[in-house]
C-alpha cells in the first residue's frame, strides 16, 4: 500500500461553544491541515496520483476557511468549530473529489492535532 501526503494552511478565528476556558473567547489560529491518499498501487508513471491534483483540491476548500470567522460558516453554525470537526469538514467535503483519500489532520498549534479518517 502506497500513501501520499501534501499539507496546506488558512489562517481563522473561532469560539468553542459550551467549552469553560479561554477558547470560550473569540481566538484565532494558523493551521496547518494535512491530506493523506493511499492506494494498492501506482498509475502507469509510477505514482499514486498528482500531487498538483491534490494542492489544487485542498486549496481551493481552504480558501473558503482563509480569514474567516469559522463559526459564521453554515456548517459550524450548529456544529462547535473544533480541530476534529474542522477535520471531519475538510474530509466531507474533498471525499468525492480526491479517489482513495485516507485521512485530513488539522493542526491548530505546533503541538496540537486531530484527525478525521474512515475505517
Amino acid at each position: 500500500m502506497y500513501k501520499i501526503k501534501i499539507e496546506g494552511d488558512f489562517s481563522s478565528a473561532h469560539n468553542l461553544r459550551g467549552y469553560k476556558g479561554k477558547c470560550e473567547e473569540l481566538h484565532g489560529h494558523n493551521w496547518k491541515v494535512e491530506l493523506a491518499v493511499t492506494s494498492p498501487k501506482l498509475d502507469k508513471i509510477g505514482m499514486v496520483m498528482d500531487f498538483k491534483f491534490l494542492k489544487e483540491k485542498l486549496y481551493n476548500l481552504l480558501d473558503k476557511l482563509d480569514h474567516k470567522y469559522l463559526n459564521e460558516i453554515d456548517y459550524f453554525k450548529k456544529i462547535n468549530p473544533t480541530s476534529e470537526n474542522i477535520a471531519k469538514y475538510l474530509y466531507d467535503n474533498l471525499k468525492l473529489k480526491v479517489p482513495g483519500l485516507y485521512s485530513v489532520t488539522v493542526w491548530e498549534s505546533d503541538k496540537a492535532s486531530a484527525t478525521y479518517y474512515v475505517k
